[in-house]
């Protein structure tokens, strides 16, 4: 045990060795790819292994970051326009899914989901199936949307329906659909 770890220390050492040797300039900005609201920078974590740099004259580089800024959830703003090639609004012509995208929905989340616009169809869809999604226990995905209004617009339609912002463009892809508003359980595609 004493030499696995001895072995497991100079590896370790070494590489963190090599890291430092490779200088200020090889090593690439870190980009968050993920923040639930619990997470924590890594930044002071690597402050003691950086070398220092010279301090710039621009006065924007020197000010202090806003907290919120460095915290927190993301900024609603960055995230639009949000677009979903392959889809558009209309009437799902199938009712029924392909028996192997049926088999992988209900190995997955059985969970019902939705794709949903932020278009008036989309907006009447939902207010006239709000009570059976939230009974079903259904999650939405907001699909197209391109200003933080529509998105208030969905979110006061949806009245408390759990409903996240992405692209269904993949989705629709491997579930074999190009229309939304669609609700789609593990053994069917409802409008």
């Amino acid at each position: 045990m004493i030499l696995r770890n001895r072995i497991l220390l100079r590896t370790f050492g070494f590489g963190l060795l090599l890291s430092l040797a490779v200088g200020p300039n090889a090593r690439a900005e870190l980009t968050v790819i993920y923040d639930n609201g619990q997470t924590w920078p890594i930044a002071p974590l690597l402050d003691p292994l950086l070398v220092e740099e010279t301090p710039s004259t621009d006065p924007a580089a020197n000010a202090p970051l806003n907290p919120s800024a460095r915290y927190g959830p993301a900024i609603l703003s960055n995230l639009l326009p949000v677009r979903s090639p392959g889809l558009s609004v209309g009437n799902v012509t199938t009712s029924t899914l392909n028996p192997e995208v049926m088999a992988r929905l209900a190995q997955g989340n059985p969970r019902p989901f939705f794709l949903i616009g932020s278009d008036t169809v989309s907006l009447q869809w939902l207010n006239s199936h709000r009570n059976t999604l939230k009974r079903l226990g259904a999650v939405g995905l907001l699909i197209q949307a391109e200003t933080e209004a529509d998105i208030r617009q969905v979110a006061d339609v949806a009245q408390g329906l759990p409903i996240t912002l992405g692209s269904g463009g993949d989705l629709a892809v491997a579930l074999g659909i190009d229309r939304y508003p669609v609700l789609i359980t593990s053994d069917s595609i409802r409008q």
